[in-house]
């Protein structure tokens, strides 16, 4: 099977907003044996998306839309293919119960345009959306497999992960199985990380094993084809092992883990409380941990000191120990971490420090930023030299102190 991709919006074309989608989609499609020959970028013109579509008909078996589903004028995706397919669209009563909920439960207006969102293509297969408003679907028609997809990357994902593919499979004859395990890495670039396990990269079969970036950590996706799901985990893992002997030391998590979600996990699972006490990162580090559902039982609290009086005022750090050594120091990163934990009582302590630029700070040049990691009577401190914008080196000090946070836990043996 041959596919193409076409990603609908103005957004696009103007440099708004990058195209991850069709990246996203084409990865998971080679994971699968389905070729993609062709992305295609059309804007929101009903005209040029009626070419695009025509062209896509005579080189693909597949074709897959993102965006152009939601409730405005512009979006008009599935009116375009419904016309060029010569079918009707009706509203899908799920979906549309779905976006009133949505509404209600949010204490919103709902105007009437919102109810667009609901239509899809009759007879069409509907792909539901767990993240979002607008259904996707899957149709088939003169020989050919049209699927539609919402814009949003985190609607779209799961959408296709779950629903999209599985069709497509079905659509193809293929009855094997397909799975996937996920393996994230946070310290390592991806290319480093695609140097150290080459070796199975180049002899890689079945399982396959595909280096992905995102911002928030490097990944590895085994992914294995089997007559059930419990024989292609058996395939996936050996190669696993073999990857965790050579570079285990990086995973911080599997699957849908992220680092604030795996520290998370890790703190309730084990009953520990947390304080921090940020300079640079100014609250980023507890926002993270914040997100988590339950994480209340765990954060007790944190302080913002981001200059010396407030270092000294809020958390006794000792004039005579910056004078000596510092803001920007491990000495200093270790004392927050310690009199955090101290002053509210937590059995973790977390204290990050350093000069996020654009200038130097304290002598230091911009990007050294220093963590202390104060977890039960045991205090560590880890160096960063990091080089991007000021407000990327807040961001990444900040994950860089949930990694090292998950390392410490790892390490001091509360992990289940």
């Amino acid at each position: 099977m041959k596919a193409e991709i076409i990603a609908v919006g103005s957004e696009l074309l103007l440099g708004q907003i990058t195209n991850t989608n069709a990246a996203f989609i084409s990865a998971r499609l080679a994971e699968v044996g389905i070729n993609v020959y062709y992305h295609t970028v059309v804007g929101d013109n009903p005209k040029r998306l009626e070419e695009a579509i025509t062209i896509a008909q005579n080189r693909a078996d597949v074709i897959i839309f993102s965006g152009g589903l939601g409730p405005t004028k512009d979006d008009l995706t599935k009116e375009t293919i419904a016309k060029m397919l010569g079918e009707e669209l009706e509203s899908d009563h799920a979906a549309l119960a779905s976006i009133e909920a949505y509404f209600k439960r949010t204490g919103r207006t709902m105007t009437e345009n919102n109810k667009k969102q609901a239509l899809v293509l009759t007879g069409s297969k509907v792909l539901t959306n767990n993240y979002g408003m607008a259904p996707g679907m899957a149709i088939d028609k003169n020989g050919k497999c049209y699927i539609l997809l919402p814009g949003p990357p985190h609607e779209m994902e799961p959408m296709f992960e779950k629903e999209a593919i599985p069709y497509l499979l079905g659509a193809s004859g293929k009855r094997e199985i397909i799975v996937s395990r996920v393996l994230k890495f946070y310290g390592i670039g991806e290319a480093e990380l695609e140097y150290r396990v080459l070796s199975i990269l180049e002899k890689q079969t079945n399982p396959t094993v595909a280096p992905l970036a995102s911002p928030d950590s490097v990944i590895l996706r085994l992914t294995a084809k089997a007559e059930s799901v419990e024989a292609a985990q058996k395939l996936i893992a050996p190669v696993e092992s073999e990857i965790r002997s050579l570079v285990g030391e990086f995973i911080y998590g599997i699957d849908e883990d992220t680092l604030s979600s795996k520290a998370a996990e890790l703190l309730l699972g084990n009953k520990l409380t947390i304080a921090a006490a940020e300079s640079l990162t100014a609250g980023l580090f507890m926002a993270e941990l914040a997100d988590e559902p339950g994480i209340s039982s765990s954060l007790k609290g944190g302080v913002v000191v981001y200059d010396e009086t407030a270092k000294m005022n809020q958390l006794d750090i000792p004039a005579s120990l910056l004078d000596e050594f510092g803001v920007v120091s491990p000495e200093c990163a270790a004392a927050l971490a310690q009199n955090v934990k101290r002053k509210f009582g937590s059995d973790i302590g977390v204290g990050l420090t350093g000069a996020a630029g654009p200038d130097p700070h304290d002598g230091k040049p911009m990007g050294t930023v220093w963590i202390g990691i104060a977890c039960r009577e045991v205090v560590n401190t880890f160096k960063l030299s990091l080089s991007g914008s000021r407000n990327a080196n807040r961001k990444r000090a900040a994950r860089f102190a949930l990694y090292y946070l998950i390392k410490e836990m790892k390490k001091r043996g509360t992990e289940n």
